[in-house]
């Protein structure tokens, strides 16, 4: 039981910890440009992704990387971050379980990147559009490119793969700390410390 409110403590400790880093902004004075380059940030309620134009990754992210070469001819990228046995080892959310979940945490693995070829999306409450001046969206590619850190892996289908990463994955750099983190490096409104996706979208 001692060990049950410990952990309960604890879980709650980093809510509260969560909810106070994502209302700490960073880059406070930004404000969207009239014309820009358009990104979007994609939110599945737990995760997000950073989706870009295509053009500014295509030596990295190349069509015989995917299952389906043709699906190269999408215009954008989708770009997620996280934990290498996580990631490649749950493509449904029915695969997930307790002991994957909390290795992930605990920071005990590698970090891929999952990359997926993706048409325009539609903005709507869990897709964001964001408009970028060009040194902003210069500095973004450039965070996600410096992420990139070895050969891909075949994804989930026809239309996605995986590359080894840098970076470590923990309860302290999670996914949507990575998100946030390469808006922050744009120069993007944002909360200091965001580990769950709500932190990320709003500000967006």
């Amino acid at each position: 039981m001692r060990a049950l409110l410990g952990l309960g403590a604890v879980l709650l400790c980093y809510g509260v910890a969560a909810l106070v880093g994502s209302a700490i902004l960073v880059n406070r004075g930004w404000t969207p440009p009239a014309q820009g380059v358009t990104i979007y940030v994609a939110d599945n309620g737990i995760h997000t992704d950073l989706v870009l134009p295509a053009r500014d990754f295509a030596d990295l992210v190349r069509a015989e990387h995917f299952a389906d070469p043709r699906q190269a001819a999408q215009p954008m990228r989708m770009f997620g971050w996280g934990d290498r046995d996580f990631y490649l080892n749950t493509p449904r959310w029915r695969d997930v379980n307790p002991i994957r979940v909390l290795g992930a945490l605990a920071g005990a693995g590698k970090t891929v990147l999952h990359v997926t070829a993706s048409p325009v999306p539609e903005a709507g409450p869990k897709l964001r559009a964001l408009r970028l001046r060009p040194q902003e969206y210069a500095r973004l590619v450039a965070y996600v490119r410096a992420t990139f850190a070895g050969a891909p892996v075949r994804g989930y289908g026809a239309h996605d793969a995986f590359y080894a990463a840098r970076g470590g994955y923990s309860a302290l750099g999670t996914c949507n700390e990575w998100s946030a983190g390469g808006l922050r490096a744009a120069g993007v409104r944002m909360g200091a410390w965001t580990p769950f996706a709500f932190g990320v979208m709003r500000w967006l």
